[in-house]
Parts: C-alpha cells; sequence; structure tokens
C-alpha cells in the first residue's frame, strides 16, 4: 500500500477508534460509577418511569461505540502492524503477518467462547476469574514465543483481547439480558435476578478490563515500557494496579450522593 495512503488511512480509523472509545468508556463508567448506586434509590414507581426511557437510550450508544471502537482497532492493527510489516521482533526473521493475523482473530473469537462457557459454568467466581487471567497470559505467551511478537505488538495486541473480550460482553450478554430486564420493569414485573447478576457481572468485568486496556492503547508510544527486558512483568504489574484502582473506584462510587 501507498505510505501516504496508509497514513491517512490510520489517522482517519485512530480518529474514529478514540471517539468511539470515549463513546464506549464513557458509558461503561456511567452505568457502574453513578447510574448503578443511583438505580439503588429508585421506588419500583421511579424505576418503571426511569429505566425504560434511560437505559435503552445509553445502552444504544454503548453498544455502538463498543462495535466501531472494535472494528476500528482491528482495521488500525491491520495496518500499523500486518500491512506494515511492525509485527514481528526481527521483521527479517518474522513468519507471515497475515497468518498470525487469522491466528490472533482465532484466538480471540474462541477466546470469548471458552470465556463465556467458564463465566457460566465455574460457580466459584474467583476461580472463574483466575481461570481466564491464566488463559489471558497464555494468549499472550502464544504470540510473544511462538509468534515471535515485538514488545510493541505484545502490549497492544493484549489489549485488543481485552477488547475482544468486553466487546463480546457488550453485543452477546449485555445488551440481551438488558432487553429482558428492561422489558420486565416496562410491564412492572421483577427482573430474573439471574439476569440481573450476569448482566452487572459482565458490566464489572468490562469495568475492571478497561484500566489496563486503555494503558495498553497508549503504550506505543512509550518503548521504554514495551522495549524493556522486563516487559511482560510490567504488564502484569498495570494490570494488578488497573484491577485495584477499579475496586476503589467502585468503593468512592457507593460513597458519592446527591444533595
Amino acid at each position: 500500500m501507498n505510505p501516504e495512503m496508509n497514513n491517512w488511512m490510520q489517522l482517519i480509523f485512530r480518529w474514529i477508534h478514540v471517539v468511539a472509545g470515549i463513546a464506549w468508556i464513557g458509558h461503561l463508567y456511567f452505568f457502574n460509577f453513578v447510574n448503578g448506586p443511583l438505580a439503588k434509590t429508585y421506588t419500583p414507581e421511579t424505576r418503571k418511569l426511569v429505566v425504560p426511557e434511560l437505559m435503552p437510550r445509553a445502552l444504544y450508544w454503548f453498544r455502538w461505540g463498543a462495535a466501531w471502537i472494535w472494528i476500528t482497532g482491528i482495521l488500525l492493527a491491520g495496518l500499523v502492524y500486518y500491512q506494515s510489516n511492525n509485527l514481528f521482533e526481527d521483521p527479517q526473521n518474522g513468519g507471515n503477518p497475515w497468518l498470525w493475523l487469522a491466528v490472533f482473530v482465532v484466538v480471540i473469537l474462541v477466546g470469548f467462547v471458552v470465556y463465556n462457557a467458564i463465566m457460566k459454568g465455574v460457580k466459584n467466581l474467583i476461580a472463574a476469574n483466575n481461570i481466564c487471567l491464566v488463559l489471558f497470559a497464555a494468549s499472550y505467551l502464544l504470540l510473544e514465543y511462538v509468534g515471535k511478537y515485538s514488545g510493541r505488538a505484545l502490549y497492544i495486541h493484549a489489549g485488543a483481547i481485552f477488547g475482544s473480550m468486553m466487546a463480546g460482553n457488550v453485543w452477546m450478554i449485555i445488551w440481551p439480558y438488558q432487553k429482558r430486564i428492561i422489558t420486565a420493569i416496562k410491564n412492572g414485573t421483577a427482573p430474573d435476578p439471574a439476569d440481573v447478576a450476569t448482566a452487572t457481572l459482565r458490566s464489572r468485568h468490562n469495568t475492571f478490563m478497561s484500566v489496563p486496556l486503555v494503558f495498553t492503547m497508549i503504550s506505543n508510544h512509550y518503548q521504554t515500557v514495551f522495549g524493556s527486558p522486563y516487559r511482560d512483568i510490567i504488564l502484569a504489574l498495570i494490570i494488578a494496579i488497573g484491577f485495584m484502582a477499579t475496586s476503589l473506584l467502585y468503593k468512592k462510587s457507593a460513597k458519592v450522593t446527591g444533595f
């Protein structure tokens, strides 16, 4: 591809990617840190009045933000890493980049199916979360040691794994379950507690993944991090710090009140 055309396409896709990310993650934080605590104060009458009007509108921008950030993210990866041969640690002795793009797409598609099955089948939530983190690490190490991805590519693809799991949650779990919840409230009946629990859990998962996701998105500007011999340890620490920060935000959100 002509380098000038490649640059223009990267600029346009990155612009859409960032705007879509603002819409998606902004609504994610609204749901978890603002609307969630507020909804607990609703009376049944208030809930029936507010939820059917508010949630479909908010969920529209939420799910389409997720869709567009995922689509433009995949397109950007193709342009920046696969089309431009920036994928491998040693570009002269790397493999077939398009083959590895296919491998990566399979990893994230199969990964979501496995992740979804674990979250539905393993009753112990801590065990289920730890299994998913081990599988994430295995996918990362596959790209590093078998695919020979560069540090920069590893970090952005780690973020892509998080983002793909999050987008899958939005479209395959949160939106379908929320539709049932909203319909029940609109009809004046209690939502199925299992629907509420599942939608809430996946939304919390997305919130926890979002913080390290944002780090990986900006990490490509900082070779000090992705180029370090300790890059894997650094990324593991960033993920842990992101999870702890999110936990603190949840605790803070429960204490914030209105006038």
